[in-house]
């Protein structure tokens, strides 16, 4: 073997490394630290649109299974486990179907109260503050024809978001009230009438069910267009929502 085909060698060798390194690094920043994750629906307006990209802290709450690549069935519960907070907007596995993520707002903490009356939030008996907003004109495939209520509602604890009310007196507005288990807990969309949710077939998440809590927006675009198609990036990327807070 020559040494120019020696060093040919040596620097394809070298390459392969750095690849692996890279993928390895990949892996343990997306298993531990952060994992991107992308909104599919509408459920989460105005807070969060479709086409919007954001990063989930996946340390927020401590590890579980769903933490890892594949889910595989090592451990139960979660390791540096810390408790959601009312308010989060957080990434978790369906209960009745753990192949898929679904992101909402955690409202009802383990023994809280939960109802809806008239789409008027309760906790443990209490209305929770709403005030209105203003309108909100919504846009693309999951636009309404039109502007829809806007409304700010304040948890307990101090945490404030908007919500939108599409349709009066939807089935969602009015709820039997819901008692949260121990280690569950009970999720809404701020986009109330039109989520599925813990009113409805979502019921309480197990906190072992927690992917993570959502973090910051790093990429969004309309949300009728692919973020590959970047010859449409002059027109359809919402530069103003880059680096925004995810809840």
């Amino acid at each position: 073997m020559s040494v120019s085909e020696k060093k040919k060698d040596g620097a394809l060798i070298e390459n392969i490394k750095v690849i692996v390194q890279a993928l390895l690094l990949a892996v343990v920043i997306r298993t531990v630290f952060f994992q991107p994750f992308s909104i599919p629906s509408g459920s989460m307006m105005p807070t969060l649109l479709v086409g919007d990209y954001l990063f989930v802290s996946k340390f927020a709450y401590g590890y579980s299974k769903y933490s890892l690549p594949f889910s595989p069935d090592l451990f139960d519960g979660r390791i540096w486990s810390a408790e959601p907070q009312r308010g989060d907007v957080a990434v978790f596995r369906l209960p009745r179907n753990t192949q898929l993520d679904y992101i909402k707002r955690v409202i009802g903490l383990p023994g809280d109260r939960v109802q809806m009356r008239n789409g008027q939030l309760f906790i443990n008996g209490e209305a929770v503050k709403r005030e209105v907003a203003g309108q909100y004109q919504s846009e693309g495939r999951n636009g309404h024809g039109g502007t829809v209520p806007l409304y700010r509602e304040t948890l307990p604890n101090g945490v404030s978001y908007d919500t939108l009310d599409l349709t009066p007196n939807s089935p969602g507005d009015n709820t039997r009230e819901f008692l949260v288990p121990e280690g569950h807990y009970f999720l809404l969309g701020d986009n109330r009438d039109n989520s599925l949710d813990s009113r409805f077939d979502v019921g309480f998440v197990p906190l072992e069910n927690f992917v993570g809590r959502a973090s910051i927006i790093f990429f969004s675009i309309a949300d009728e267009s692919s973020p590959l198609a970047i010859w449409k990036w002059p027109s359809d990327l919402r530069l103003g929502r880059f680096f925004q807070s995810a809840y």
